[in-house]
């Protein structure tokens, strides 16, 4: 590894410690230049070099250069919270990420980093400095830690890191064992909503949240921002967040998330996160139960709003859905189509540089989150921080974070049901019989159809987050939903003379509210997660489809959002390319229940020239494998339907079930499957 890609690890390891304290078991420092040290360490520069220096085998020499100015990114206290939904510090951090991306090469970004890293708030570097290295070139294989790495306390109970740390002062390295952290430690049993902790305050989900905005910023320059469908993107990522999370409900006997359109109605779930905001070392703030939104004046930290602003831009909203054309800024009307109308409206309701016209249609989305974020302290009276809410990496543990999408995506609906049902040449791929589907769990002797879910213990370790901790691996054992390993099969019949080429697409959908009532179909369809999608080439005659389930475009492996990333683990580390961004594989499957719960397992092969943008890419390099949710690095979005096709539009009246919408079309196919969860715990291997 080079020194440069070395000097990046050491930036993003245990960010609180000086930039000049020795990583990697003493043997890493960062040489700077006597002008990048802080006032409180200038005096004495040399004498730090000597102490630490003098023992490190390896010295990073960081280059001095002309600096620019970044007193603009210090308006955001290096001590206080980074609020990745208020406009103007979003605004700060493109900016710093424009001032990271002009530096000519690694070892200019390297030193301007090394000169912004104590001087700024730890998390508004990270993120800038991770989303730089994200999208240069000339960095893309730098092995970036992950978001629990860096700030560990923001997703595990706090209690537990007296105990990490005292293992790892107290026992040599060989002998540690790891430290248990609790399923479920928020709120009792009885409080309802705990039955979906595993799943809201999954460490996994938390990280792929966090991730994904990583991934898609809502500010900074043109080519970091304006991704292919990006609007789109918002939209579907986080209704499928909202079926998945609904379809695990009806795993637990409660009804589907009430979406928030009532923002004047007093909001029945309270929470009580328990975890610390790494930045101030303080707990996120709880909300009480049925606390009462009203406005919220914090101008230090940019959290303005009223609901009655969020009525009239909601009102906005529905009058270009209705029309079916925005406002632009210039006054002129852009047309709401079929294929790009999603992705302006997703730019719009994040409010992202792109939206077209951000002073009529403001600011829905962000203003909730930092509106309900501040519920408990609006004006800043008490002085206390932002709830789990009013923070991307740890918004979706709050129950409210479902309701509020809830909400977003009934907006979105509101211009889906605009648009016309499909109609039969769009949905048919003539010639071609999907005329059988299974999948089997592929250890043992398993019944087809039957899949299997458990708890899973695994062990992550916190050691890059421990700042001024002790060295070497320090391990935390937590336990989370885990499904047995499975195959698809498929047959399809390519009746034609020639062959074709199609994509595989494969959803689950509950066929049972909780207590047997049967889903009708136009709501069963928004509740269907999408499990996989793959090109195939389909030769004249029978074709044997198999594919495991560790293949999801969906995913991304357990090793993947766990692994830990840094110079100290890594020997390969030049081979390595930062691809954190994918659903975690533990959680592909909804739990099921101990008797089995029914599912619709649909299999759709659609016509790839339907489908195909021109662009070829392999699913297996480059981290193509998650691209359902994450796209392609720098390039297209790798499928020209709408996001969610064939199950995002409105169907025709007489469809009532999955069998209807299936009967009249050769390419399509369901089965029951039955999701069985055991309540026991195994060790992940």
């Amino acid at each position: 590894m080079t020194d440069w890609k070395t000097g990046f690890l050491c930036l993003m390891t245990r960010p609180w410690e000086p930039l000049f304290y020795p990583k990697y078991n003493g043997k890493t420092f960062m040489d700077l230049p006597k002008d990048y040290y802080k006032d409180r360490y200038r005096s004495v520069a040399g004498a730090i070099a000597q102490k630490f220096g003098s023992t490190a085998s390896q010295h990073i020499l960081v280059k001095q250069i002309d600096l620019p100015d970044l007193s603009y990114a210090e308006m955001i206290p290096r001590q206080g919270s980074y609020n990745f939904f208020s406009n103007s510090q979003r605004h700060i951090a493109g900016r710093l990420v424009g001032d990271f991306l002009k530096q000519p090469d690694p070892e200019s970004l390297l030193s301007l980093a090394a000169y912004a890293r104590d001087r700024l708030n730890p998390t508004l570097f990270q993120y800038a400095l991770a989303t730089v290295l994200l999208h240069r070139k000339d960095t893309a294989d730098v092995p970036v830690p992950s978001l629990l790495e860096m700030f560990p306390k923001r997703f595990v109970d706090p209690k537990l890191f007296p105990s990490l740390r005292e293992e790892g002062f107290v026992v040599d390295l060989p002998q540690r064992v790891a430290m248990e952290i609790p399923l479920n430690f928020t709120a009792s049993e009885a409080e309802i909503e705990q039955r979906l902790s595993y799943f809201r305050e999954d460490i996994g989900v938390n990280l792929h949240h966090w991730h994904w905005h990583l991934i898609y910023p809502m500010d900074g320059p043109l080519e970091v921002v304006n991704k292919d469908r990006r609007g789109e993107l918002f939209y579907y990522m986080h209704r499928q967040i909202m079926a998945r999370y609904n379809v695990e409900r009806f795993c637990n006997l409660l009804p589907a998330a009430v979406p928030l359109n009532n923002l004047r109605a007093p909001i029945a779930e309270a929470y009580f996160p328990k975890i610390l905001n790494s930045a101030l070392n303080v707990s996120y703030s709880a909300r009480p139960k049925d606390s009462v939104l009203s406005h919220v004046n914090r101008p230090a930290d940019d959290a303005v709003g009223t609901i009655l602003e969020i009525e009239n831009w909601t009102g906005r909203w529905m009058e270009a859905v209705n029309s079916g054309s925005v406002l632009a800024a210039n006054g002129q009307r852009i047309p709401l189509t079929e294929t790009e109308g999603i992705d302006v409206l997703g730019n719009i309701m994040e409010n992202t540089i792109l939206s077209v016209n951000i002073p009529y249609y403001g600011n829905i989305h962000s203003m909730m989150h930092i509106m309900i974020g501040y519920i408990h302290d609006p004006e800043s009276v008490y002085l206390e921080g932002p709830g789990a809410i009013g923070d991307v990496a740890t918004a979706m543990r709050d129950p409210i974070f479902y309701r509020l999408h809830g909400h977003v995506d009934e907006l979105f609906e509101a211009y889906k049901r605009k648009l016309a049902p499909y109609k039969k040449q769009q949905l048919g791929f003539p010639g071609i019989t999907v005329k059988d589907v299974s999948v089997q769990v592929t250890s043992g002797k398993a019944a087809t159809n039957r899949l299997l879910t458990f708890w899973q213990r695994s062990q992550v370790d916190l050691a890059v987050g421990l700042d001024f901790g002790p060295e070497g691996n320090v391990l935390a054992t937590f336990t989370h939903l885990q499904h047995a390993p499975f195959v698809y099969r498929i047959t399809a019949i390519n009746d034609s003379q020639k062959p074709k080429r199609g994509t595989v697409r494969i959803f689950l959908a509950p066929i049972y509210y909780p207590f047997g009532k049967p889903i009708p179909f136009d709501q069963q369809r928004r509740y269907a997660i999408e499990l996989d999608k793959f090109v195939v080439d389909l030769t004249p005659g029978a074709n044997n489809i198999v594919r495991r389930s560790d293949q999801s475009s969906v995913t991304i492996p357990f090793e993947r959002s766990f692994r830990r990333q840094d110079i100290s683990v890594m020997p390969n580390a030049e081979n390595y390319r930062f691809c954190n961004c994918g659903w975690p594989d533990h959680l592909l499957l909804p739990k099921g229940s101990p008797e089995g719960l029914p599912y619709d397992l649909f299999v759709m092969i659609s016509d790839y020239k339907g489908d195909s943008i021109n662009q070829e890419f392999d699913e297996h390099v480059n981290c193509n494998d998650s691209h359902s949710y994450c796209g392609l690095r720098d390039q297209r979005y790798p499928d020209r339907r709408n996001m969610g096709y064939p199950f995002d539009r409105t169907v025709p009246k007489e469809v009532s079930h999955m069998e209807d919408f299936v009967r009249p079309f050769s390419n399509m196919n369901r089965t029951v499957v039955e999701i069985r969860f055991t309540n026991t715990i195994i060790t992940h291997s």
